[in-house]
């Protein structure tokens, strides 16, 4: 048996949850469940507060957390104002766009998510979300759609398309959005003018009344592999696919690294660094692997990838 069948053996942990999980159609839940599912699902989700005007000029403000970013070149928002699934009403955001194809979206942050939360509320068309929810309306320099002075960052943007996914309630309209100026606040900035994920303290939705902040509790960092390629899952060793101390997270993030140590660097660590970890389990091999394992565990959690595979590397040295 090759390395990659062993990769594919029996795994209990996988069997149990197989068995324990939920298995729906769509098609035969209410929309009302399978949106509490999605919702529940999906998150965090970003917050898309978009300003609109009417027809008559009157100001409009709701928030929409069917948003993301999906261009940079050009810059593409998207957001999606959909159809009640109650009483398959359109929302007046909607019907805005529809009108004059233009809108600000203000991203939400902690601060003011309160007043975002009081701004979804079913004001009749034409009431002012700005004035209900005691948000600051302020002029922008290219749309007609005034900017939201609370929000740390506002794009103003043209509507190039509205694409109707259904005429049903709980039916989204895309809103696909073109981004023609940004304004940044600069107290969110670092000090290479980038935008500090602490400092913007922005917020997202979950499931039902539940929001998420996204601080220093919550928030940590993984390298991206722009351009670089790991050695990958399927390259790790079998001792360590059968770790007993290793998730499968570490073990994904051991996969990421470029180059394994070669034999002098691991026997110099071995000798220099481990050197009293050998000593106390000279006579207990099945000890020794699992403390190599736990201090490997330990690095990887201090994001010391190579010293955690020269760690690993050293038990076979």
């Amino acid at each position: 048996m090759n390395n990659k069948q062993k990769h594919k053996a029996f795994d209990p942990k996988l069997f149990l949850i197989l068995l324990s999980m939920l298995s729906i159609s769509p098609s035969d839940i209410t929309v009302q469940q399978l949106h509490h599912y999605l919702l529940g699902a999906i998150g965090p989700r970003p917050i898309a507060l978009a300003s609109t005007i009417d027809s008559s000029g009157n100001k409009n403000l709701a928030p929409f957390s069917f948003f993301n970013v999906f261009s940079a070149n050009p810059p593409i928002l998207i957001f999606s104002p959909a159809r009640s699934g109650r009483t398959n009403q359109l929302k007046d955001t909607y019907i805005n766009t529809k009108t004059h194809p233009e809108v600000v979206i203000n991203v939400v942050n902690y601060d003011m998510v309160e007043q975002v939360s009081l701004a979804s509320s079913p004001y009749a068309s034409g009431i002012s979300e700005f004035e209900k929810a005691g948000l600051t309306p302020i002029a922008s320099d290219m749309v007609k759609p005034f900017r939201v002075k609370e929000s740390p960052v506002q794009f103003e943007c043209k509507v190039n398309e509205v694409i109707e996914l259904g005429s049903e309630g709980g039916a989204g309209n895309l809103i696909i959005c073109e981004v023609l100026r940004m304004h940044i606040n600069e107290n969110i900035l670092d000090s290479n003018q980038q935008i500090d994920a602490h400092k913007i303290d922005l917020v997202s939705r979950m499931g039902g009344d539940w929001y998420c902040r996204a601080d220093e509790n919550s928030m940590f960092e993984i390298k991206k592999p722009i351009t670089t390629c790991g050695i990958g899952y399927d390259s790790l060793p079998t001792d360590l696919l059968r770790s007993i101390v290793l998730s499968k997270s570490h073990l994904a993030r051991l996969a990421g690294i470029e180059q394994l140590p070669d034999e002098t660097e691991v026997n110099e660590y071995k000798l220099t660094v481990l050197s009293e970890l050998f000593m106390k389990y000279v006579d207990d091999a099945a000890g020794l692997e699992q403390a190599l394992h736990e201090r490997a565990k330990e690095l990887l959690t201090v994001n010391k990838l190579t010293e955690a595979w020269l760690t690993l590397l050293s038990f076979n040295h």
